[in-house]
This record gives C-alpha cells, sequence and structure tokens, in this order.
C-alpha cells in the first residue's frame, strides 16, 4: 500500500463535499463527526468507498435528527442502536454504543448508546484492527487506537480484542476480508477463531458474507484457506471432503481436489464479469463443480485415479451447501445445472454436437455463456498445466449462431395453438405440446408458420 498523507483524496468530489458538510453541520452544533470503520479502511486502500460510515459524539439522537432534518430525509433505521442512513444518499450515522454480551446467539447483546464513549473505547468492539479507525473529514486526522494502518501497509488480520469472540460472524468476515484485501490472519487471530461456533447465526447473515467472497474477493482461494485454518470448513461438510480427496496427477497436478477448487475459484475472480446476478451464479457453480468427487472417486486396477459420474453426483450436495446459506430458490436452480453439466463443452467439441443438442443443453443450464465460464475456471485451476480450451469459444458461437447463448429456447408451439384447433384442453395437451417442441430444438421449424403447419400435419397422422 502507498503511503499517502491525506486519505481523503481518495474520496469522491461528491461525497468529500457531503462528509464536509455533514461534519459542519454536526461540529457547528456541538457534536464531533468522524468518519469510521470499512470507508476509513477502504481510503488507506487507496479506494474510493463509494459509502460513508459516519459516528457522532457529543449529541443525542433527537439533536442529531433536528440538524439532518434541515437539509435531509432519512430513515431512522436501527432505532435501539442509534443508526440513522440518509434517504438516496450512500450515507450511514451512528452513535457510539457499548455492546455487552448477555445471550446466545447473534441478538444475545444489551446495547447502551452512549454520546460521550471516547472513540478509542468505542474501537474496542470493532472486530479487526483494520476496521478500528476514525478519520475527522475536515482536517484529515487520522484515529487509529490499534494500529489498523499499519496491519494494512502489513497485510495483517488482526482482531481487536477478546470481545471478537462475541459475535461468530466476525469469522466470515474475516474470510472475505482476506479474499478481498489480499492479507494473512496472525497466529492469535486463527486461534481464537478455532474457539468460535457458527452457532444460530441466521442463514442471511452468513450468505451475505460469501456473496461478498464471491463478488469481491481477488484471492477468494486464500479467503477459503482461512476457512480451512480456522477449522470453520466443519460448518460446510461438502467443501471438508474435498479436503484430502486426490486426483489424476497427469490431470491435475496442483493436487487434491481441495487445492483444485481455491485455482478454479482465483480463476474465476480474474473474469469476473460485473453482473452481481451472473457473477454470483457463476461463483457458486464453480465453488461447487466438484462436490461429487468425494463420493466417486477410485484407484483403479491400472494405478489411475478416476471420478466416474462425478457431475451429477455433484447435484445433492451443491443443494445441501447452498441451502444451508440461502433459501433463495432462484439460485440453487441455476446453479445447480451448470454442476452436473460443467464438463459439457468438452465432450460437445470433441463430438462435434448437433444443432439440436446445443439446444437441449440451453434447456438443461439456461445460459450456455454461464457454463462456458464454469468450464473455462475448471480448465485454468490446474497449474502448471496450461491448457488450451478450444472448446469454449466454439461453444459459445454456436450457441450464438443458435441464438441460445445467453437465453434458453421458448416454445414456439403453444396451448392456445391447439385450442384455436379445436382441442379441448386436458393431459393429452403435454405429449402434442413436447412433440413439437423437440421437432423445434431438432431445427424443423424456426418460426410459427412453419410450427403451424408442423402442428397440423402431426394432428393429422396422430404421431404423439
Amino acid at each position: 500500500m502507498d503511503n499517502v498523507s491525506d486519505p481523503r483524496v481518495h474520496l469522491s468530489d461528491a461525497l468529500a463535499q457531503l462528509s464536509i458538510e455533514l461534519a459542519e453541520m454536526i461540529n457547528n452544533q456541538g457534536g464531533h463527526l468522524l468518519l469510521v470503520g470499512g470507508t476509513v479502511r477502504d481510503l488507506l486502500l487507496n479506494q474510493n468507498p463509494g459509502e460513508l460510515d459516519c459516528e457522532v459524539r457529543g449529541l443525542s439522537i433527537d439533536k442529531i435528527k433536528g440538524i439532518l432534518a434541515q437539509r435531509f430525509s432519512f430513515d431512522e433505521v436501527g432505532k435501539a442502536f442509534g443508526v440513522i442512513r440518509l434517504k438516496n444518499l450512500p450515507v450511514e450515522i451512528a452513535l457510539p454504543r457499548t455492546e455487552i454480551k448477555s445471550g446466545s446467539g447473534h441478538k444475545g447483546f444489551t446495547v447502551e448508546i452512549d454520546p460521550s464513549l471516547p472513540f478509542e473505547r468505542a474501537a474496542m468492539r470493532r472486530d479487526f484492527t483494520i476496521n478500528a479507525l476514525g478519520l475527522d473529514p475536515i482536517n484529515g486526522e487520522l484515529i487509529d487506537p490499534c494500529f489498523g494502518e499499519k496491519d494494512l501497509k502489513n497485510k495483517i488480520l488482526r482482531h481487536v480484542g477478546p470481545p471478537f469472540i462475541e459475535d461468530s460472524l466476525r469469522v466470515l468476515r474475516g474470510m472475505q476480508f482476506i479474499a478481498r484485501f489480499n492479507l494473512t490472519a496472525t497466529p492469535e487471530t486463527i486461534q481464537l477463531c478455532r474457539s468460535m461456533d457458527m452457532g444460530d447465526l441466521p442463514p442471511e447473515r452468513i450468505f451475505e458474507e460469501w456473496k461478498k467472497l464471491i463478488l469481491k474477493g481477488n484471492n477468494i482461494g486464500k479467503g477459503l484457506n482461512f476457512l480451512k485454518s480456522t477449522h470453520w470448513l466443519r460448518f460446510s461438510p461438502e467443501l471438508m471432503a474435498l479436503d484430502g480427496c486426490e486426483q489424476e496427477p497427469e490431470w491435475h497436478p496442483e493436487g487434491d481436489v481441495w487445492v483444485h477448487t481455491l485455482h478454479c475459484m482465483d480463476a474465476f475472480a480474474r473474469e469476473r464479469i460485473g453482473d452481481e446476478w451472473e457473477d454470483l451464479i457463476v461463483g457458486f457453480a464453480v465453488l461447487c463443480h466438484d462436490l461429487g468427487k468425494p463420493l466417486t472417486t477410485k484407484i483403479g486396477e491400472d494405478g489411475r485415479i478416476r471420478s466416474p459420474m462425478h457431475e451429477p453426483k455433484g447435484e445433492e450436495p451443491t443443494r445441501s451447501f447452498l441451502s444451508r446459506l440461502t433459501n433463495q430458490v432462484d439460485l440453487h436452480e441455476q446453479v445447480v445445472p451448470l454442476v452436473r453439466r460443467h464438463l459439457t463443452p468438452r465432450t460437445f467439441y470433441k463430438d462435434q454436437a448437433s444443432d439440436g443438442a446445443i439446444r437441449r443443453l440451453a434447456t438443461k443450464v439456461k445460459r450456455i455463456d454461464r457454463l462456458v465460464r464454469v468450464a473455462a475456471a475448471d480448465i485454468a485451476g490446474r497449474p502448471p498445466r496450461k491448457d488450451e480450451f478450444p472448446e469454449g469459444p466454439w461453444l459459445l458461437k454456436r450457441a450464438e449462431q443458435l441464438k441460445v447463448k445467453d437465453s434458453e429456447p421458448k416454445p414456439i408451439i403453444l396451448g392456445r395453438h391447439l385450442i384455436e384447433r379445436g382441442l379441448v384442453p386436458g393431459p393429452h395437451f403435454s405429449p402434442i405440446l413436447e412433440k413439437c417442441f423437440e421437432a423445434q430444438l431438432d431445427g424443423e421449424f424456426k418460426d410459427t408458420k412453419i410450427g403451424l403447419n408442423y402442428l397440423d400435419t402431426l394432428l393429422k397422422m396422430k404421431k404423439f
């Protein structure tokens, strides 16, 4: 990290102006506003944070709301915690608070707002030193009681203090911070994480950290290895099973399936496209693509290691893993087909698959461009091997020609066409429509006019 004398230079003009405006409004009324946490961390990393996390001392929550109401609209999103979010602006304002562990789970805390709490004391409740930072937006003074700036420079992830253990989500936050900022956790932090349990963390909180890993991590493999070092893979047995699962050295000189998966995730990170939904689907598919190998890997009589049918066998562990992270069924249904067919680009290229086969593939995986991205990461995750991947461009070109690269084929002949021909709706519709769709996929017709001719012939001959 470059040594920057004034981190404020990395704020966008709009956010810099807004931060000064807010600080002046608060300070003129006897308060003191600081930028805190991730905002300051990102500035020290020479990044524009994109949002302002603020903390105000010296004023009550009601006084702050009265000041803000002069120029801004806002929501009090965390009334018990003294948190205000400005409407239509990337700004969150909080009051200092103490948190005392008083029960089990992520909600088992007694929280007290304390506007007079010194920053140094409030910082001791933070998770990592790199987040225990404050910055005066007016004069640029950095407040760093836990030496977070030094840890950032040295790429160290270090917990702040004993209260760290009270929120187990911090282990997963450590995972994604390591992946995003290429950090190395201290032995003390790793040891402390080993003593922590996932407890009753709700899936939505867990999923948010995994999302950040997938969408923002540049060293995803390093973040996942942190989970291994902290023994937190035990909460993801599907991933844990990859560790030590052997592979044939000729094709996988990099090591076991766990090592391969880490390389694949780093390859995926290098090729993210910036579409959150698409990257999330592909990222999870890459993470899960070989979950079937521990269930299928065998050493043959010839001494070779093989994992026959690991693609379809990967469906169940993929669903199991994802179900603990999120109840987003749509995500599950998009990821699983990619896992089931991640080797298909290679086999299709080898066999020079027909147009019909490619159209049918599109109906299974929804988007062939996603499948190619997964397969490309799989090929790239085998260092020092540097295999060519001609099947990727070939399949994308064929899919684009057939107009199924980023969408699945839609049936041309529909139930209403049967009704128009005097048929009464019922179970007999399905085989007729299926027959028509199969013919469409085989290229027998490409538009409604010819499709209706096919339908009329089918009905006349009763071949269904």
